[in-house]
């Protein structure tokens, strides 16, 4: 966790912050509980309801592009800081833990079952026991494809035109255009093509 000298009044500011805070706060359970009841009613949309799946996103996420698509089901904490670029497609089953910012960039895609966690608990159990956690952003740049069931970890930025194998677990960043696999998640190719346009 990076030092931060400035001090903040809520817990929340302490969570974008990037400082331990106490999720247990009552503004925070609130925004947790809304993102909750909004992804519930998200995920029992029929797939003929594509126009009410976009009102609940748009009251659900900071930001969304033109053309994006999440297919249900979605779980996330808040939603209002996960920021979509456009054309940004979400297959089944993702997770995006969004107690920090959650940038995707614009013709990214989520293979099924992906793990997006910008949360992290402290390693020593005494402030784990005190209830308190962290959370870093996380940046995915513009036309990744994330494979099935990846893992993208705290902090981490993923550059653009760049393909994170299936079940990867993402610890460190990762440069632009280049497949990247495993655990940990590793650079084995560069990319040498241009994307199509």
């Amino acid at each position: 966790m990076t030092a931060n000298p400035l001090t903040y009044a809520t817990e929340k500011q302490k969570m974008l912050a990037n400082q331990f805070y106490k999720h247990l706060d009552a503004e925070l359970t609130q925004e947790r509980d809304r993102a909750a009841e909004l992804t519930y009613d998200f995920n029992q949309t029929r797939a003929i309801e594509n126009d009410h799946r976009r009102e609940i996103l748009t009251q659900l996420l900071g930001a969304q592009g033109e053309n994006c698509e999440i297919k249900p089901p979605f779980r996330c904490d808040y939603g209002y800081n996960i920021e979509l670029g456009h054309r940004v497609f979400v297959n089944y089953g993702c997770i995006i833990l969004d107690c920090n910012r959650v940038v995707i960039g614009d013709d990214t895609l989520l293979a099924p079952g992906v793990q997006i966690s910008a949360a992290y608990h402290p390693t020593d159990y005494e402030p784990r026991r005190e209830k308190l956690e962290s959370a870093a952003p996380v940046f995915i740049g513009k036309n990744v494809w994330i494979g099935a069931g990846a893992i993208i970890c705290p902090g981490v930025s993923i550059g653009d035109n760049t393909t994170i194998g299936a079940g990867s677990v993402v610890t460190k960043d990762i440069p632009a255009k280049v497949l990247a696999v495993g655990n940990p998640c590793r650079v084995i190719r560069q990319l040498a093509s241009e994307p199509p346009r």
